[in-house]
């Protein structure tokens, strides 16, 4: 089940992130360290009602965020779409131990569904240029590699972004 997150969960939104980093280290992607993401960021989605997690067995088992505002690294991307009326996919984690069972697929199914009915032109996201298994994943459901922005806190690698255009919801 995919829900809002509250801000008592945090520690466990925390948990989970700090595992992911954790298992990406092991692989020899550095993209999450102690200072992101953080329960700051988190606490600002959830009062944006902005963070979702994903719920198995009473297991936490991933979290998404979806907002609608723009980071200030991403404008100077060259977009395929106007800056109005996307949503942008952050921190989206699923638990190691729940990797490779189709949750990610759920919770990106998840965001699109949830941008559509806002009736968003695009979704935006980015992801680390070292970390070829995101890559891979947001390539495979149609999105599109437009540039690369610098978080100089997570990491000297560039981020990759990517966009995909969200096709019109028929009218009834």
């Amino acid at each position: 089940m995919i829900r809002p997150a509250k801000v008592h969960e945090i520690p466990r939104i925390l948990a989970l992130t700090q595992a992911c980093g954790a298992a990406m280290r092991a692989r020899g992607i550095f993209q999450w360290n102690q200072a992101y993401p953080s329960a700051k960021a988190f606490n600002e989605d959830i009062g944006r009602k902005e963070l979702f997690i994903l719920e198995h067995q009473k297991a936490l088992v991933g979290c998404v965020a979806l907002s609608d505002r723009m980071d200030a690294e991403y404008e100077a991307i060259t977009w395929l779409t106007p800056n109005r009326n996307n949503r942008y996919v952050h921190r989206l984690a699923v638990h190691p131990d729940f990797q490779g069972l189709g949750f990610a697929l759920k919770l990106m199914d998840f965001a699109e569904q949830e941008a559509a009915l806002s009736e968003a032109v695009s979704i935006r996201l980015d992801t680390f240029s070292r970390n070829r298994r995101n890559q891979t994943f947001y390539e495979k459901r149609g999105y599109q590699r437009l540039g690369a922005v610098y978080f100089p806190n997570q990491s000297a690698y560039p981020f990759y972004c990517y966009e995909r255009i969200l096709s019109p919801s028929p009218r009834e």
